[in-house]
């Protein structure tokens, strides 16, 4: 159940917190970011780190160039999950510090079992599901790998479509609190064309109400911004659909370095305002389980 409306700090993160100790995409101690979430003036901050893609095809690039393994991935997660209690009790009082996971679609026959067991085996306290591959291809990574997607598509257009599928199929699944990213595909297809063909905006709306009939907080996610992207994930028209359909929204710096964290915030929260969105929902640990506050942002 949500709670009334709260005066309390707005500044509240439920995607980030990926750190050079768990990923090999990241920098810094997970310390180092959640001493910057301090700094940034942040009263709740959730850490979700990737959870480990258990084939070596789903390796990146950069792992593989780096001798990374599937062990390491799997050890390095395990790692992750079993410093979290101490790292709460370490910043409690100061930084409500929430213990999740982003959850991966791959292998795509087993992901939801494997999913589901990560978080039962480690007891996190919420979920933030995203949408990083299409079919077994990686979407957002190297240009060569959206370029096979599209070519395994036939087209930009099917891509979409079958991206806002997959986060649909993912969400009916998993029920995640956080919904990540919802507009990715974003990132490399603003390259090779329009996304505001009929037909993704119909599948976009369609994955807006699973989100809205699950019950789910749409990650109002920064990173866009470090991308080059000129506004956050998702666009401006998807906020205003989510917003006539009750939809709430979190925000996601999704930090990947200590110099990450709260970058693009202010901005955010203008963004949010401008599109008719006049406050954010943040999980709060109520006990053993989590509650929801929203909190305004004017």
């Amino acid at each position: 159940m949500c709670s009334q409306p709260d005066s309390s700090n707005w500044r509240a993160s439920l995607h980030g917190g990926h750190s050079g100790e768990y990923c090999e995409h990241a920098q810094g101690t997970l310390a180092q970011v959640l001493d910057s979430a301090l700094a940034a003036g942040y009263e709740t901050f959730g850490v979700s780190e990737h959870a480990p893609r258990l084939e070596e095809r789903f390796l990146y690039p950069s792992e593989v160039a780096k001798g990374w393994s599937l062990d390491r991935l799997k050890d390095d997660f395990e790692r992750y999950a079993r410093a979290l209690p101490s790292l709460v009790e370490e910043y409690r009082g100061r930084l409500s510090v929430l213990r999740g996971f982003e959850a991966e679609v791959v292998p795509q026959v087993s992901y939801v079992e494997i999913m589901r067991g990560y978080r039962r085996r480690f007891d996190f306290d919420y979920m933030v599901g995203s949408v990083h591959f299409v079919d077994e291809i990686a979407i957002d990574g190297e240009l060569d790998e959206f370029e096979r997607a599209l070519e395994g598509q036939s087209g930009l257009e099917r891509l979409a479509v079958r991206y806002y599928d997959t986060v649909s199929e993912m969400v009916e699944s998993l029920r995640p609190e956080v919904v990540g990213h919802l507009d990715l595909i974003r990132l490399h297809g603003r390259r090779f064309g329009s996304l505001d063909s009929s037909a993704v905006r119909r599948a976009a709306e369609s994955t807006l109400e699973v989100v809205r009939r699950h019950d789910c907080i749409l990650d109002l996610n920064t990173a866009a911004y470090r991308k080059g992207l000129g506004v956050p994930y998702p666009a401006p028209w998807l906020v205003k659909r989510a917003q006539l359909l009750g939809i709430d929204f979190c925000f996601g710096d999704d930090s990947h370095s200590p110099a990450d964290v709260g970058a693009g915030l202010e901005t955010a929260r203008s963004y949010l305002l401008q599109h008719g969105v006049d406050h954010i929902t943040t999980l709060v640990s109520e006990g053993r389980s989590l509650g929801r506050k929203k909190i305004p942002l004017d």
